[in-house]
């Protein structure tokens, strides 16, 4: 704890000394209380969220919101709180929030909620689902995301597919992937239909298209028959269109927010992105002709597929001005604010009502396929779990060597098991001392 409150000390002299996170004055002249707000965000979606800070220190003249951009921030967070100094309110990725309950960082918000009001049923219930945790509620939501299929009209035309007809299935997807790939004289791949390695950010994902989970209760299920499935088809990428070839292909790319992207930029037919790309899409090739749909799964009866993740707002443990953060995050939540948000972030809302305007004013012409997509039954999020990092590491080193045909799915997948489960274990034989303790003292919050 030494090592950890010296770290902190330091940690938080260099932010102040950066301009981030500098300790404010507890009132402003007109005796406003001064919360701080630490968020993680830049560009355009640090603006959106800036114009909504904006809105609310306009609206009132009890509370005034200090909003600071700052990397980082799920490290510099956890070592502010340990030092006693943490922001009133910070804006978190949904999957961090489980480590953060455990190690006791945050304010649960359940009482908060009831008492004035804010149910549950007023968001998505998977969004709703990821804020909770051992039976509390550690975050509400800002801006949600799904991933699904991206894919080019005018190349499926030019490969004599209907471009209103993308693949429904895994094998109706390799067929397509195998029709879009063009090379020439010497081998050498000139445009890709489709390849897991591109962009290669979901390695750890594949199974839920095959209709595996990484989580079974307390057992770590990487090894099943599912992921088995799903990770042999991986493997058949570099064995149909040689790895060598794959790698010098991808290599030309550029950086993804670049008009280099190989989707973008017209070389790849069919990606796995997020609601996200429409924006670099619009803003580095407006004219590419694209769709959107579901990710296609194994079997054409499986429910709509997709990853869902969200940002959060949370209020620190410890933090100065509890009532004054909470204040403000009810703000966010109101349907009007959040629509605001999410239009100037270009995502779509994870409230359970949604206005008309919504959809009719967003840039993106897809942002129903995304909704949707968070609304199907097979919609899934980062396993609740304060090991997830070591189980994604875990994955994403073996995927590394089934990609490189180094080892069968079977075994590797199983090796991945074999390591993760003891750890499992352990955290939850360390959660179940401490978890009574702990339950109370977030009851009495």
């Amino acid at each position: 704890m030494r090592v950890i409150l010296g770290l902190a000390a330091l940690l938080l002299l260099s932010i102040g000394m950066t301009g981030c996170g500098a300790e404010s004055a507890d009132t402003t002249r007109d005796g406003r209380v001064v919360i701080t707000y630490w968020e993680k965000w830049e560009d355009f979606e640090k603006e959106a969220m800036g114009d909504l800070v904006d809105a609310y220190n306009a609206s009132q003249d009890k509370v005034y919101v200090e909003y600071l951009s700052t990397g980082e921030i799920d490290r510099k967070l956890i070592l502010a709180t340990a030092g006693g100094n943490p922001p009133d309110v910070a804006g978190l990725w949904s999957w961090r929030l489980y480590t953060f309950a455990e190690m006791g960082a945050l304010e649960p918000l359940d009482g908060l909620m009831q008492r004035d009001g804010l149910s549950p049923s007023h968001y998505l219930p998977i969004i709703m689902e990821q804020c909770q945790y051992k039976g509390f509620t550690w975050a509400l939501p800002t801006t949600p995301a799904t991933l699904a299929l991206h894919y080019n009209r005018e190349m499926f035309r030019e490969a004599g597919l209907d471009p209103d007809r993308p693949p429904r299935t895994i094998a109706e997807l390799n067929e397509y992937a195998k029709k879009l790939t063009r090379t020439d004289e010497s081998g050498a791949i000139t445009q890709l239909g489709f390849s897991p390695s591109e962009p290669g950010w979901w390695n750890d994902r594949w199974g839920l298209w095959f209709g595996g989970q990484l989580l079974d209760g307390d057992r770590i299920a990487i090894a099943s028959p599912e992921n088995q499935a799903a990770y042999d088809w991986v493997q058949s990428f570099p064995a149909e269109y040689g790895q060598t070839e794959l790698q010098r292909f991808q290599a030309v790319g550029g950086q993804f927010a670049s008009a280099q992207n190989l989707f973008i930029s017209g070389q790849v037919a069919m990606v796995l992105q997020g609601v996200w790309m429409a924006n670099f899409i619009n803003k580095y090739n407006p004219e590419l002709e694209w769709a959107v749909a579901p990710f296609p799964a194994v079997s054409a009866d499986m429910a709509p597929v997709t990853v869902c993740e969200c940002d959060v707002l949370v209020i620190p443990k410890g933090a100065k001005h509890r009532e004054e953060a909470w204040d403000f995050i009810k703000f966010v939540q109101r349907q009007k604010n959040m629509e605001a948000l999410c239009l100037g972030q270009r995502k779509f809302s994870p409230l359970a009502e949604v206005s008309e305007s919504f959809y009719e004013e967003h840039p993106n012409p897809y942002i129903r396929v995304f909704r949707q997509l968070a609304e199907s039954s097979n919609a899934s999020y980062t396993p609740k779990t304060s090991i997830y990092s070591e189980y994604r590491d875990e994955i994403n080193f073996t995927y590394d060597r089934i990609w490189r045909q180094l080892v069968e799915p079977s075994s590797g997948l199983g090796d991945v098991a074999g390591k993760i489960q003891p750890k499992l274990d352990k955290a939850n034989r360390q959660w179940e001392r401490i978890a009574e303790e702990r339950k109370k003292e977030w009851a009495a919050q």
